[in-house]
């Protein structure tokens, strides 16, 4: 039995005893990961520093902070979250009991990525012990010192049975999709996606892909453009552009091109100085491959801003490329990188159709002042999100469900909707042992008589729950109405 497998079944084993099932277990272990986020901070920003460049403060502020905080919120609100859920009711179902009960799938795998290796791959682990499961975590290795500190010390805080983690390069990571789960959680490529999902379709496995693509940025001609690009120019280059839903590429009118570019230049001095290469918050891209993979897209457009880079230290400043073509080779595949290419547009209806060429991408962005620019963009556009005025924030707002839509992914999570993703939301209905005169319409002989019974129960009844809020009323009504009598008596 390989590693990967055994540690499959231990967790299908120890999910079978029920010991996740319980919330007190479930709040307790959810507060064993948040006490490991803040007791070894040191060992994980020394990981992120060795991988990808990041600061102590970088790294709190773009994952760990955000992950403390969707613990908090969940213990909040678990208790509410997987309590048995009412639903509305018909003629025919008065009597019986009807709800909807959440309850744990089993097994959870949560492949995690490289670029934000503790937010991708623990925001998916938080959801899956919420709801009860037990989950295998599988840590990208191409982040090689944060793999060995998730595996070294995960495990010190959370159950090692139901949490284990399993580390290793391809091969280890097919192993496992050969084992049966009852969910996977995948943030990656869609590449590797769609073998994650030729996998788990051999198991009948559900999926949440959580993919990328190329998300596009539209800058209107009448906003803000000094505040438009300091917050593309934030958005586009931290983590060193290796952000799934960073902006991908501008789109605006050729006339506003150059101070779009004059502002963004601006921007990049004073976040990065002169001199990014030496500056603490700037990253370096993950490795040669990438590195090389990223400078070969800039071969045939023209570079506006910086361009410079460092082989040896994995190191590409932040670059603007101009007057970029559709057929280009930055506008080929993701970039994924501190490239940003500006793509001249006739305008709005320009930039729509342009957009909807493409596949669909894990968000749009807009800058505008006009909220039916905004509007028309959102409406004639889809993606998985849409950020009007700002870029990247909507990922840290637990009530809105990340995730995409196409070739950027199926399925999403945070706060509730990790829950309910990770969970089987089951059907319950207790009907009770009598009123069988209502059932006598279903059975044979089948009349029209019968029929026109069932057509009233089932199509012609009254709205119920409108009944309910009237006679509500009424009673607020008479309740009043007695009220004012009494005090004139």
């Amino acid at each position: 039995m390989s590693r990967e497998q055994l540690a499959v079944e231990r967790a299908r084993r120890a999910f079978s005893t029920g010991r996740s099932k319980p919330l007190a277990y479930r709040i307790r272990q959810l507060n064993n990961l948040r006490r490991f986020l803040v007791e070894r901070q040191s060992e994980i920003a020394e990981a992120a520093k060795k991988d990808l460049n990041r600061s102590e403060v970088g790294i709190q502020l773009f994952e760990t902070l955000g992950l403390e905080s969707e613990i908090q919120l969940v213990i909040k609100n678990l208790k509410k979250w997987a309590a048995p859920r009412a639903v509305e009711k018909n003629l025919v179902t008065l009597s019986d009991t009807l709800y909807i009960q959440p309850e744990p799938l089993g097994v959870v795998l949560v492949i995690g990525a490289w670029n934000y290796p503790w937010a991708v791959t623990l925001f998916p682990l938080i959801g899956a012990i919420a709801a009860g499961n037990a989950a295998v975590v599988k840590p990208s290795e191409v982040c090689v010192h944060t793999s060995k500190v998730m595996e070294e010390l995960l495990n010190a805080y959370l159950d090692k049975e139901l949490y284990p983690v399993v580390t290793g390069g391809v091969q280890e990571t097919q192993e496992l999709l050969k084992q049966r789960f009852d969910h996977i959680v995948y943030t990656g490529n869609s590449m590797v996606g769609r073998i994650v999902m030729e996998a788990a379709a051999k198991h009948l496995t559900p999926v949440t892909l959580e993919l990328g693509g190329k998300s596009p940025c539209y800058i209107d001609k009448d906003c803000d453009i000094p505040l438009a690009c300091r917050r593309v120019t934030w958005g586009k280059f931290t983590n060193c552009g290796q952000t799934c839903i960073a902006p991908d590429y501008v789109l605006c009118e050729a006339s506003i091109q150059d101070r779009v570019i004059d502002e963004m230049k601006k921007c990049i001095k004073e976040f990065y100085t002169d001199d990014p290469k030496s500056f603490l918050d700037y990253g370096r891209i993950i490795n040669e491959r990438h590195f090389r993979r990223i400078l070969a897209m800039t071969e045939d457009s023209t570079v506006a801003v910086g361009g410079e880079s460092d082989h040896t230290e994995c190191y590409i400043a932040p670059t603007i490329l101009r007057d970029v073509k559709a057929g280009s080779k930055v506008m080929q595949e993701e970039i994924f990188g501190p490239l940003l290419p500006i793509v001249p547009v006739s305008g709005l209806e320009g930039a729509i159709d342009f957009i909807n060429q493409g596949e669909k991408s894990l968000v749009i962005y807009v800058f505008s002042t006009d909220k039916k620019l905004i509007n028309r963009l959102i409406e004639e556009t889809s993606s998985g999100a849409v950020l009007a005025n700002d870029c990247l924030v909507h990922y840290s707002v637990s009530s809105l469900p990340f995730g995409g839509v196409g070739n950027s992914g199926m399925g999403c999570y945070h706060g509730k909707f990790s829950f309910d993703q990770l969970s089987h939301l089951r059907s319950c209905m207790v009907r009770p042992l009598k009123n069988e005169g209502m059932n006598s319409m279903r059975y044979p002989p089948h009349t029209l008589g019968k029929l026109g019974w069932a057509r009233f129960f089932l199509v012609q009844a009254p709205d119920l729950a409108l009944m309910g809020r009237v006679g509500a009323l009424a009673v607020l009504v008479a309740v009043a109405g007695f009220l004012i009598n009494a005090y004139l008596l």
